[in-house]
């Protein structure tokens, strides 16, 4: 009886896998994910307030917990771009996406890249996770983490202190 116990559990379990697994809106999800990127470089309020759901939990990658009004706040009072202010385009890379109904976990690496007036660039890496939930046949994010990804030498560093 245990054995056949195991096995049930272990189909049901491949079940939830295969059902989490398969996305059927991930072409909906990575299309609101890039267009909210597109505009998050460029400070987009609307591109924000599409994105996030109003009752958003937002960790950052510095461990500051925040919510959607602050982060509108912040953008409402940010001040307006000047020409050789530096520019950052964000772009998402291995986006893996989970989905179970109407919920749905995007995970993904972000990259920023942004470039100084005088020319010079640098790259920032962040893992990022997001759940969000179909509302009323609109997706939103409810959830977000950021973390920074350290720089190799740092993350080479840190393995061999562990040692």
């Amino acid at each position: 009886m245990k054995r056949y116990l195991s096995i049930f559990a272990l189909v049901l379990a491949a079940a939830f896998s295969l059902q989490a697994q398969t996305a059927p809106d991930a072409a909906e999800l990575t299309r609101l994910l890039n267009e909210f990127l597109a505009g998050a470089g460029k400070n987009d309020a609307a591109a924000h307030d599409r994105f996030w759901a109003d009752d958003l939990i937002y960790t950052r990658s510095a461990g500051v917990r925040t919510n959607k009004e602050e982060i509108m706040k912040g953008l409402r009072t940010a001040p307006v771009a000047k020409p050789g202010d530096p520019v950052t385009v964000y772009t998402a890379e291995d986006i893996r996406i989970q989905q179970y109904g109407d919920a749905a976990v995007v995970a993904f690496k972000l990259v920023g890249n942004t470039t100084k007036a005088d020319g010079t660039k640098t790259v920032s890496n962040n893992l990022n996770t997001g759940t969000f939930i179909k509302r009323k046949g609109k997706w939103q994010v409810v959830a977000w983490q950021s973390t920074i990804i350290p720089r190799t030498e740092t993350r080479c560093t840190n393995i061999i202190d562990r040692n």
